[in-house]
């Protein structure tokens, strides 16, 4: 293995996709990078290691900031038009169209998927309702839209040789989606930027952009209901200006704040409350690095970032009632938990141990795929190789596939 591409939907923002690729640059150094666009602030690229991406079309089209994700039905074609015919390996980091670039049959084509097209698939309904397009000449225009993306999207499935999936929720949806199997790696997670402590206040915390599927107004509709609990509510988005204008009295709409503060106020927390069905989470996995349990909504990646009974608990519906009976389980309970264990747990998902597992896992990859790829060469060749059998009698014959003569 010589020459690695890693291929990467777009750089607007340092969040959780961009924590894999940041891994990515420091497993190979040496790899070139790709991505549909990038608008990445000045501030924010520190993490590409000097590396300047090599976009597509996309990047010169009006208005880039501000629509990138309308043009989503371009992405496709986009990724399609990049020669990566140079490289060895190609490593796509995917949660839209970059598993979907085209390679020839010498190379190795790797995709880590953070999901599925969420919206294209089992998230359509709750899209179009959350957008309020489930109705009208607008809902069947971006129905036939997400139609026709969930076909690119199955018929460039079959481009990759090898999916990593980030949880095994996403194993499964991949399994369901595409038809493949997928290996789990979890994404890394810098614990030590999030410092433990042990000595908790009074008060619960939830931490999270504030857009309709992290059900923060969940979290905070259950805390109404619990006058006598604290909850503070960091994060900004399109929800801020609605929660904050039915806000009961104890609960604190802190918005954005520093990750400085961020990390003080999860490490005093008693307790992160987390309402969404995520692929992964990252969030509560730093707020265990803090030594601070999770009472978690049971599906998707929290399933595997907590540990129940020991590192925090589970609602079983997306109810504030849910997370009411949580909250009191969890008081009752409190005393039991054993905060280092916690802490102990949350190393394990630690950026050291993804480039471990991705470095050994494309290693074992590449010497499968080069191996297969010589001997069918090899076969190619029977004029040089001709193929031992035995006849019916049990005696050898040479059989010389290029002149049609058989010897024994």
């Amino acid at each position: 293995m010589k020459n690695v591409a890693i291929i990467h939907e777009w750089l607007a923002t340092y969040a959780g996709s961009e924590r894999v690729v940041e891994q990515m640059l420091r497993e190979y150094p040496d790899s070139d990078l790709y991505a549909v666009a990038d608008i990445l602030p000045a501030e924010e690229r520190k993490f590409l290691r000097g590396k300047v991406p090599t976009t597509t079309f996309i990047q010169k089209l009006p208005f880039l900031r501000k629509f990138l994700r309308h043009y989503l039905p371009l992405m496709p074609m986009a990724v399609e038009q990049w020669d990566l015919s140079g490289y060895d390996v190609v490593l796509s980091s995917n949660h839209a169209v970059a598993k979907g670039v085209i390679c020839g049959p010498d190379q190795l084509h790797v995709s880590y998927v953070h999901t599925p097209i969420r919206y294209a698939w089992d998230f359509q309904a709750q899209y179009l309702r959350e957008s309020n397009l489930s109705w009208g000449i607008r809902s069947m225009l971006t129905r036939s839209m997400l139609h026709y993306v969930r076909l690119w999207d199955k018929l460039s499935s079959s481009r990759v040789d090898a999916y990593i999936a980030n949880s095994h929720f996403i194993a499964r949806r991949i399994q369901k989606c595409y038809g493949r199997t997928a290996t789990v790696i979890h994404p890394p997670v810098d614990v030590d930027a999030f410092a433990p402590r042990f000595d908790k206040e009074d008060y619960y915390i939830a931490a999270s952009r504030l857009v309709p599927y992290k059900r923060v107004d969940l979290i905070v509709e259950a805390f109404r209901q619990m006058p006598h609990r604290k909850l503070v509510v960091v994060g900004d988005g399109p929800m801020f200006k609605s929660l904050q204008a039915n806000c009961p009295a104890n609960v604190e709409l802190l918005g954005y704040v520093p990750h400085d503060r961020m990390s003080k106020l999860m490490q005093g927390a008693k307790a992160f409350v987390f309402a969404a069905e995520e692929d992964f989470g990252i969030t509560p996995v730093e707020a265990q690095a803090c030594a601070t349990p999770v009472i978690a909504y049971g599906r998707g990646g929290s399933l595997e970032t907590v540990v129940e009974g020991v590192t925090g608990c589970f609602f079983e519906e997306q109810s504030s009632r849910s997370i009411v009976a949580a909250v009191d389980a969890f008081e009752r309970e409190y005393r039991h938990y054993d905060l280092a264990a916690t802490r102990r747990h949350a190393e394990g998902f630690r950026p050291e141990r993804f480039r471990q597992e991705l470095g050994d896992f494309i290693a074992k990859e590449w010497s499968k795929f080069d191996a297969s790829r010589r001997h069918k060469t090899i076969q190619s060749n029977p004029n040089t190789h001709p193929r031992s059998i035995l006849s019916a009698d049990q005696r050898p014959v040479i059989i010389d596939d290029q002149i049609g003569m058989t010897v024994s």
